[in-house]
């Protein structure tokens, strides 16, 4: 964190105005006390002050031994390292829900309709040898509007779904081959918005109109030289029978050669068998969409391809807030340990963007009245 921000002036002479993009004091403090992560004062004197020492520690990189001579330096706390992992342990509900809120007063001051939505999924690697430990970070960024709009962490065995989104009718959504499944493209569909997935050839069963099976080997073969082409297309088993589109397009030949040297140095390092198919496959590039005929299968890749920004705003977060890596171990601290960093890295998003918009003074007022997000994990 020092490397972008002075910490100390952060935290000391700028605390106020950074509570503000929390909904203010009060409910910070309510949503403390109804998440059980304050119960009592004891020798932190208030939610605000064991929400500054919890950035202080995480988001300022300092141990836990730091952080308590940094809180008796600053006149904070006079708490020892192992009082505040208990509290911080404790904590991973309440800043999960500041979390929420954050994105739920953008929800409520961004013009929802016609968002495209960008989504992706990154690992944060723990302490230890055993990749099991590794926490998921899954991430929609809007980007017309240049923020995040949905954060969720979980463990390594919760993979990328688009099923755990929610989609608004006007939303169009681009996403990776991670999220080629059949339940999460349903769940788009279902809920009005449209889609532009990358999908794996063995993944997902595809048919003609008729019912017949679509064989996509064969369509990619036909695909003329350097132009897209598409197919209309229905997913097996769908009882909607929705028609999709797929659209495909040739890779030139040194794009194609670095996918199947990708391909055969992942298939030996992971020590499996590689079917022959695969590397044909790797020569193309083809999407699932919903989008109306009148976009145009060039603009449909055109659109795909923005999909890189979610990619840099990850490396983003990774450089800026040092996300990364995790120096614990234990799950519920690791958690509130990755979530008041997301948290910084929204708070910073929130300098920004009302700095380059109204109101002049550049934070937003309190409303005294404002919904407060219990219970609920950031969405």
């Amino acid at each position: 964190m020092s490397n972008w921000v002075d910490e100390r002036e952060w935290l000391e002479y700028q605390w106020d105005y950074l509570m503000t993009f929390l909904g203010g004091r009060e409910r910070v403090t309510e949503l403390a006390y109804a998440t059980g992560a304050f119960v009592r004062k004891r020798k932190i004197a208030s939610p605000s002050d064991l929400l500054r020492l919890l950035l202080l520690w995480s988001a300022g990189g300092h141990s836990l031994c730091e952080t308590a001579a940094l809180a008796a330096e600053g006149d904070l706390a006079d708490v020892s390292d192992v009082a505040l992992l208990k509290r911080f342990a404790r904590s991973r509900q309440w800043v999960m829900g500041l979390l929420t809120q954050v994105l739920i007063d953008r929800k409520q001051h961004d013009a929802v309709a016609g968002r495209l939505r960008l989504i992706d999924a990154t690992v944060v690697a723990a302490m230890g040898p055993r990749r099991r430990n590794d926490h998921r970070i899954h991430l929609s960024y809007d980007a017309a509007a240049g923020r995040i709009d949905h954060i969720e962490m979980t463990s390594m065995k919760q993979g990328e779904d688009l099923s755990r989104f929610a989609f608004e009718p006007g939303d169009v959504v681009i996403a990776d081959r991670g999220y080629g499944r059949r339940g999460g493209i349903s769940k788009v569909a279902a809920s009005g918005a449209r889609f532009i997935v990358r999908i794996c050839w063995q993944n997902l069963p595809l048919q003609w109109r008729d019912g017949t099976a679509f064989d996509i080997l064969a369509a990619l073969r036909g695909l003329e030289e350097a132009a897209p082409g598409e197919f209309e297309v229905y997913l097996r088993d769908d009882p909607e029978r929705r028609p999709y589109r797929l659209v495909a397009i040739r890779k030139s030949e040194p794009a194609a050669q670095e996918s199947r040297r990708k391909l055969l140095i992942s298939s030996r390092k992971d020590q499996r068998n590689l079917d022959q198919r695969s590397l044909e496959v790797a020569g193309y590039v083809f999407v699932l969409t919903n989008l109306d005929p009148t976009v145009t299968a060039r603009q449909i890749l055109d659109l795909y391809a923005l999909r890189w920004q979610v990619e840099i705003r990850f490396k983003s977060l990774k450089s800026v807030i040092s996300l990364d890596h995790l120096p614990v171990r234990n799950f519920d601290l690791a958690q509130t340990y990755l979530a008041a960093r997301l948290l910084v890295g929204l708070l910073i998003e929130e300098l920004v963007f009302r700095y380059e918009s109204f109101p002049p003074w550049g934070y937003p007022l309190i409303d005294a009245d404002s919904p407060l997000a219990v219970d609920q994990d950031p969405a």
